[in-house]
């Protein structure tokens, strides 16, 4: 017997449907399903059907068993995506995930993997609830005040269409990895990506290239914020500054050359 195979039955039973129901809905004979549910693989047309009836992925039904983490735990992605495994405490509420440095580099290949969430850190916050949370690592100095080795608290977002214009966000890509940066959307399947530090440049994503994406809720600082951490902040401060001045030097200039 195959992980799908078991996957398939799995589903059936949990949804308390025969397979003559399930046959007719995927509309095909209930003796070619039977055979799925045994030593036969479905062709690509009717595995995209089942995948979308059950709204489970074509990865998790071929790869994961899924009977090992309770279905109710998994929250289901835009388009029949690899579905988010959550996780939760004795009292039912959901657990916060600590994304270490150590972990992140796996996190690509492990994001969709039950067993991977299940092993990493956890923490809740009481003012966090009602929702999806993951912690993330800050990397880098691209998003001031925020230090390296600081987190990142994201609620998980299910739609792209959610993002709100000029806010921050988790990204999770296949080609840029994880990221924290402030997102805008510029119509089709674009969406702009910036830092606060404006010493690197924008770039921008294909909607279709974001696995996860996490709303900002809270960030953890793990060192003591320094005067000098206003550095980048204050040097934007003071080129805004010299902006207004020469503009204002130039309108001056202006007037003085028109005849009195």
């Amino acid at each position: 017997m195959s992980i799908f195979s078991d996957n398939l039955r799995y589903l059936r039973v949990k949804s308390g449907m025969t397979q003559q129901k399930i046959a007719d809905e995927l509309r095909i004979p209930r003796e070619r399903y039977a055979k799925y549910e045994g030593t036969t693989d479905p062709p690509l047309d009717c595995l995209q059907k089942i995948s979308r009836y059950y709204h489970v992925s074509i990865d998790l039904l071929l790869s994961f068993d899924i009977r090992r983490v309770p279905y109710e735990n998994l929250i289901q992605l835009e388009e029949n995506r690899i579905l988010l495994p959550i996780t939760v405490d004795s009292s039912g509420e959901n657990k916060i995930e600590i994304l270490s440095e150590k972990a992140q580099a796996g996190y690509l290949s492990g994001y969709s993997d039950p067993e991977f969430i299940e092993a990493l850190q956890h923490i809740s916050l009481p003012f966090l609830r009602n929702g999806k949370y993951r912690a993330f690592p800050v990397t880098g100095d691209s998003m001031p005040p925020h230090k390296e080795g600081s987190f990142i608290v994201g609620e998980y977002v299910e739609k792209l269409d959610d993002i709100i214009d000029g806010k921050t966000y988790i990204l999770v890509t296949k080609t840029n990895g994880i990221a924290y940066k402030r997102l805008t959307k510029r119509g089709g399947d674009l969406i702009e990506v910036k830092s606060d530090n404006t010493i690197y440049e924008p770039y921008e994503v294909k909607a279709s290239e974001i696995l996860e994406l996490w709303r900002f809720a809270s960030s953890i600082a793990t060192k003591e914020f320094e005067h000098d951490d206003l550095s980048l902040l204050s040097v934007k401060d003071v080129m805004q500054g010299l902006r207004n001045d020469f503009t204002a030097l130039r309108a001056e200039f202006e007037q003085r050359k028109k005849p009195n």
